[in-house]
């Protein structure tokens, strides 16, 4: 006869004897099914080849490690950008593990037919891939369909000569100031072991006052309604802390953390500060004659028809924080949507691509004695260049534009059919005609944007720096890609070529420009070192240490 005790303990012996068989059922029922999913998974992209790595390279985990040899991470197209098409344009990354199927290209062809944009196209920007623009609220950048040409309708008038012009002028009035400010012509010589510390301030300077018509002067940021902070030392928070904004769960922003904290009154700041700029253009929109892009956007906004019209949600943003993609988390106050992308991603793709371009002509000073060569022609040395010379000054852009190829800002394009399509896919490099490929809806396909700059299809030895490239071709021509492709191309493209044009032509005229070696390292030693990417919210280039000497 048992007893309760031996009936227990009977009852622990026969689960733990099943444990081991029920977790091998477990293990067997887990990887059946991953090993369906993954068949299925290559059987949709067409048993395309390319990468198999664990997890989806922009999803958890995979983008809290660098890319490496068991990892494909967010950077795959930069850490792999020599061996990802080797064989073929367009390939496919099947993850084994976590997430889905995707297509990626590197063709050109390809891009613009799912980035063509229209009433008809089978392709849409899902709302998961801006999530990191949405933070700040719906944009031009993230918007989509009749969402999209709407903001760009509000925003497009804001964009024309007169505004160039401005661009013009102020670029050269922050250039003197940023020589007198520094002591330039008193030192001779002059070290800069960051050159983005300079262009940074540059390119936030120029689009406050052209885009915002803030009154700045070099020493003088603009500063937030309570004055604690400079709209610059903003800036840098919320770029430090944006990522984290995007993927944390809400309750990881209530930390007591100094950093959280900061960030936090950052965009508090931010919010308040363009929240007042924003009512107080309203009210001077009819009293002055102010032509900045923020002006214009206002007024443009008031004078459209009310189906166009934004509200001042849409104006300015709403606050949002994505945690898991597709749901999107409203927040009580307003922020910065499509003044965030102008502020925040103009100025920081702007800066970055001009320090990659000084850093490039420090270490191939043919190409530097060129350009300054047709500065010499076109401006001489007596006066100042002006908007009229931004057409002859076509080899300073064209150095500008071979280093944009190398450090393209929007490094990648995501786009996810609306519909079973067809894609006509041209076959490798040297063999003539396209496949047709069947595409379901749902599918996503990426357009790689690196991969493209680097095709050795449309780019003869891409590894190497050649400004030539773009000699001859007209500053605003649509043969250069580099600023993406299709009716979404960058919005602000003259803007950052007017700036650049400008800056480059009074910069280089004036000083000539040398890498900032380290002890004992050659130039090639410094490049390796230097003129590698880091990705932020854009694709970017790293810290530049540089020295410019002036020129007799």
């Amino acid at each position: 006869m048992s007893t309760p005790h031996f009936d227990s303990y009977f009852s622990y012996l026969t689960q733990v004897v099943k444990f081991p068989g029920f977790l091998a059922a477990l293990v067997t029922i887990f990887v059946v099914n991953r090993i369906w999913v993954f068949l299925h998974g290559l059987r949709s992209v067409h048993h395309l080849p390319g990468y198999r790595p664990p997890f989806h390279p922009m999803g958890l985990p995979a983008v809290l490690f660098p890319t490496t040899w068991w990892n494909t991470s967010l950077d795959v197209h930069w850490a792999r950008r020599s061996s990802l098409y080797t064989d073929n344009e367009t390939i496919s990354i099947v993850p084994t593990l976590i997430g889905e199927p995707t297509i990626w290209t590197s063709n050109l062809n390809v891009a613009r037919q799912v980035a063509s944009g229209g009433n008809r196209t089978a392709f849409f920007k899902p709302t998961w891939s801006a999530r990191a623009f949405l933070l700040w609220g719906l944009n031009l950048f993230a918007a989509e369909g009749e969402v999209w040409r709407k903001h760009r309708r509000v925003m497009g008038p804001a964009f024309s000569n007169e505004l160039y012009r401005l661009v013009w002028r102020q670029t050269l009035k922050t250039y003197h100031e940023m020589i007198a400010t520094e002591k330039w012509e008193e030192k001779g010589t002059v070290d800069i072991p960051v050159i983005q510390n300079l262009t940074f301030k540059l390119a936030l300077q120029v689009l406050g006052t052209c885009a915002f018509g803030f009154p700045l002067s070099w020493d003088e940021p603009p500063r937030t309604a309570s004055g604690s902070l400079s709209i610059q030392e903003v800036m840098h928070s919320v770029a430090d802390t944006h990522m984290l904004r995007i993927i944390a769960p809400k309750w990881v922003l209530r930390l007591p953390f100094q950093k959280i904290q900061q960030s936090n009154v950052a965009y508090e700041s931010m919010a308040s500060f363009m929240n007042e700029q924003v009512a107080g253009r309203k009210v001077e929109i009819q009293d002055n004659n102010s032509k900045d892009a923020f002006t214009l956007l206002v007024k443009a906004n008031e004078q459209e028809e009310s189906k166009y019209k934004l509200s001042d949600d849409e104006l300015v943003g709403i606050f949002y924080c994505p945690q898991r993609p597709p749901i999107i988390y409203h927040i009580s106050w307003r922020q910065i949507g499509n003044i965030f992308v102008m502020l925040f991603a103009g100025h920081e793709t702007t800066a970055n691509a001009l320090a990659a371009t000084l850093g490039f002509l420090a270490i191939n000073q043919d190409a530097q004695d060129e350009v300054v060569e047709q500065i010499n022609e076109v401006v001489g040395h007596d006066r100042d260049p002006e908007f009229e010379d931004y057409q002859n000054l076509n080899k300073v852009l064209a150095a500008f534009f071979e280093a944009l190829r190398f450090f393209p800002s929007g490094h990648i394009l995501i786009r996810e059919a609306s519909e079973d399509t067809i894609l006509e896919i041209p076959n490798p490099r040297g063999q003539e005609g396209t496949t047709s490929m069947a595409i379901s809806k749902g599918q996503v396909v990426i357009v790689d944007m690196v991969g493209i700059q680097y095709n050795p299809r449309y780019f003869e030895n891409p590894t190497s720096y050649r400004p030539s490239r773009w000699h001859g071709m007209n500053n605003d021509s649509e043969d250069f890609t580099a600023f993406s492709v299709g009716p979404r191309a960058c919005i602000g493209r003259k803007f950052a070529t007017t700036e650049v044009t400008c800056f480059l032509t009074m910069l280089l005229r004036d000083w000539k420009v040398t890498p900032k070696l380290n002890e004992g390292e050659s130039q090639e030693e410094w490049k390796t070192r230097v003129l590698d990417a880091k990705i932020v919210l854009t694709l970017g280039v790293r810290d530049v240490p540089l020295t410019f000497v002036k020129r007799k």
